[in-house]
């Protein structure tokens, strides 16, 4: 079975605050006439569900096209963090505890952000002491159900600063709704944008 964790991208998806918006220019159809059809699109690296490039929180660190993919692909286990809104999601806020993290890519499901389609700025953040608990552990990606693993509202970003200074790599924006906690293999690529902060990914979970 294949779970699709990407929301559906077109002008109707929200972007960070004073990002760039989702838009599609057409610059020829087949409808009218036309060999083919061409468009053009213009947005933000950071829309919908998107692996970040570490450049994004840290001055001469890597695009994301400089990431080694196996980070993106493998064994991942989904885990619940039932946290309220506006709060930062600790070890013990994980079902299961740190004990729940049995692979090396973890996918953390707040329900702070519940749809993709319709912007809340109180989705949950992660707590720094969580991102070092996961890397003690070997974990080398951590995917959200939210636009970010920092609050909206927080400037210095400490959940960033810690993914940067532990090398974990980071997937935002995912959605996780009704599907079961447990093991699944990740499949995240992002695109070789070299030097670029951020790509989007079409993110899925495939059974064992």
């Amino acid at each position: 079975m294949i779970h699709d964790l990407s929301p559906p991208l077109s002008p109707a998806i929200p972007v960070w605050p004073g990002d760039t918006p989702l838009s599609r220019q057409v610059l020829c159809r087949v409808e009218d006439g036309a060999s083919v059809t061409l468009s053009t699109l213009r947005t933000t690296v950071h829309v919908g569900s998107h692996a970040d490039g570490p450049v994004h929180y840290g001055a001469g660190a890597p695009g994301v096209g400089e990431l080694d993919l196996s980070a993106f692909l493998g064994e991942c286990v989904l885990i619940d963090a039932p946290v309220p809104r506006g709060s930062r999601v600790r070890s013990a806020d994980l079902v299961g505890g740190l004990a729940a993290v049995t692979a090396p890519r973890v996918l953390i499901r707040t329900g702070t952000f519940p749809d993709a389609l319709n912007w809340n700025a109180d989705f949950a953040g992660l707590a720094p002491e969580l991102v070092d608990a996961l890397a003690d552990r070997g974990v080398r990606t951590v995917g959200v159900d939210t636009p970010s693993v920092d609050l909206q509202d927080s400037k210095d970003l400490p959940a960033h600063k810690a993914f940067l200074r532990r090398g974990v790599c980071i997937l935002e924006g995912l959605v996780m709704r009704d599907i079961p906690p447990g093991r699944y293999e990740l499949i995240a690529l992002p695109l070789r944008l070299m030097g670029f902060d951020a790509s989007p990914v079409r993110a899925v979970l495939r059974s064992l």
